[in-house]
């Protein structure tokens, strides 16, 4: 589990406060390592706080990071970059929070505690930003070709019978 960076989200945007940062991925949390392949990099992170156009108190959170991650076709380790800039906005109130999420469904907001852990949020954003699926443009795996080339066309003894059958 990583170290908590613990700020006061309010306080640091109203203050239109910066931080800036590198986490080795293995010290990120487990959740994380779940979907990665290898523990080996580090992240880049950078959080700044602000008010939005509407003067809603918010957070913008940039990260970078080079990852490992499994090809699901060869099963081999693949590297992956996974960049993001995402917006939070901070309500204090739950109705709030609820009429502006139904206003815009494409608004990122939370309800503000007095405590924010950076470093979950970065997780969050590093586990939101890996594929689904990851794959090589081109696997390169041997195994991978010979289990194309032993599989046997489901197909072919369809093309028999259909040579054999009298017309």
């Amino acid at each position: 589990m990583s170290n908590p960076i613990l700020i006061d989200p309010l306080k640091f945007a109203r203050e239109g406060r910066s931080l800036s940062g590198k986490l080795p991925v293995s010290e990120l949390d487990e959740r994380v390592h779940e979907d990665l392949s290898g523990t080996a990099g580090e992240v880049e992170y950078h959080l700044e706080g602000f008010r939005d156009p509407l003067s809603r108190l918010s957070l913008r959170l940039k990260l970078s990071a080079q990852v490992t991650v499994s090809c699901q076709r060869c099963l081999e380790p693949m590297p992956f970059k996974v960049e993001t800039d995402s917006v939070v906005t901070l309500f204090t109130q739950q109705e709030k929070l609820e009429d502006a999420c139904e206003q815009d469904e494409e608004l990122d907001a939370i309800l503000a505690e007095p405590e924010l852990d950076v470093s979950a949020l970065i997780e969050d954003e590093i586990i939101m930003g890996l594929p689904l699926s990851p794959k090589h443009d081109e696997c390169g795996s041997e195994a991978l070709t010979r289990a194309k080339a032993d599989k046997p066309n489901p197909f072919a003894v369809l093309a028999t019978l259909k040579k054999s059958r009298p017309e």
